[in-house]
């Protein structure tokens, strides 16, 4: 099973990105992250978690937008075994772009892809920080 559990924007500054986002949103501050990849913010809402990333070079953030692209830059699927995920990844035409599973025990990863159009999503086992797996029993309905 896969959950569409993380959007990442990239902005300017990415702390007056999250401003807006608290007050407009109610978006709760979960963590933030300063790494040789990005500087940012991660807000979530209970169910998603949205990183607010300031990427540090056109390599981190994939030279074809570079690190002054500002918009949508990837999205995450919280999925439940790695090696299948991967396998219907490269079976319906999505492609490896960076990053693997490090050594030890409850560390945070994300392995990203690229689909056939060239779209950035993340993939994991473990989650994001203020993300919820399942947020809601299966056959739940919503009453409005």
């Amino acid at each position: 099973m896969s959950k569409l559990r993380h959007i990442a924007l990239s902005v300017n500054d990415p702390w007056e990105a999250a401003k807006f986002y608290e007050k407009a949103f109610d978006m709760e501050r979960v963590g933030e992250t300063r790494s040789e990849l990005a500087d940012g913010v991660y807000l979530s809402d209970g169910v998603i978690n949205m990183a607010l990333l300031r990427y540090k070079t056109d390599e981190m953030a994939g030279e074809d937008r570079g690190k002054d692209y500002v918009g949508l830059h990837h999205i995450g699927f919280w999925i439940d075994d790695l090696d299948e995920t991967h396998k219907r990844i490269e079976n319906a035409g999505g492609h490896h772009f960076m990053g693997s599973v490090p050594e030890g025990e409850n560390v945070f990863y994300e392995v990203k892809y690229r689909d056939p159009n060239g779209i950035i999503f993340d993939v994991t086992e473990n989650g994001w920080g203020g993300a919820e797996k399942d947020s809601a029993p299966p056959n739940a309905t919503r009453e409005d």
